[in-house]
């Protein structure tokens, strides 16, 4: 008996599976599994604790990797609220709220990186449009690069973005 009669074999469409290069460093490295990580807690709501130890297991990461992923993962979600201000003011066309979320957390990754962690600014930008070829769609490259190099090229105007607003009582000492 045949539990499935309409099933046929010959139309079931072949998947490709996509086998990425390895990264080549392992700051590369803990940036791809800081992706995964930030992409599971945007679409499930899952804890960021449960969701790092649970990628770490299923990773073999170094320890300065599996440093350099928590760093991030946790930089970027103690900063979320100002690195999405920030991607907001220089695309204001996409808020980051309807932004494919492999994009939007790409730029809160490298923005993170190049304000909060000092890291060399064409580094994280080529590793973010890195990012953006293996993980996004098809605009995705350009669209990262176009907005980090506008953040790159006015830093002070996001630093400023990023800063916590100065409390009204502090202004006046």
């Amino acid at each position: 008996m045949n539990l499935f009669p309409d099933f046929n074999m010959d139309d079931v469409e072949k998947t490709e599976v996509v086998e990425h290069d390895p990264a080549l460093t392992e700051r590369s490295t803990a940036r791809r599994v800081a992706l995964q990580v930030l992409y599971e807690i945007d679409v499930s709501g899952h804890g960021v604790g449960t969701v790092l130890e649970t990628r770490q297991a299923e990773q073999e990461l170094s320890k300065r990797s599996a440093r350099h992923l928590r760093q991030i993962v946790l930089g970027v979600i103690e900063h979320r609220e100002r690195l999405d201000i920030t991607i907001h003011h220089f695309a204001p066309e996409w808020p980051p709220e309807q932004m494919a979320i492999v994009d939007r957390n790409i730029l809160r990754m490298a923005i993170y990186e190049l304000f909060f962690r000092s890291q060399v600014v064409n580094v994280v930008i080529a590793e973010a449009v890195e990012l953006a070829k293996l993980f996004g769609a098809e605009g995705t490259m350009r669209f990262v690069n176009g907005v980090l190099a506008a953040i790159a090229e006015n830093s002070r105007e996001a630093w400023k973005l990023l800063s916590p607003p100065v409390p009204p009582d502090e202004k006046s000492e």
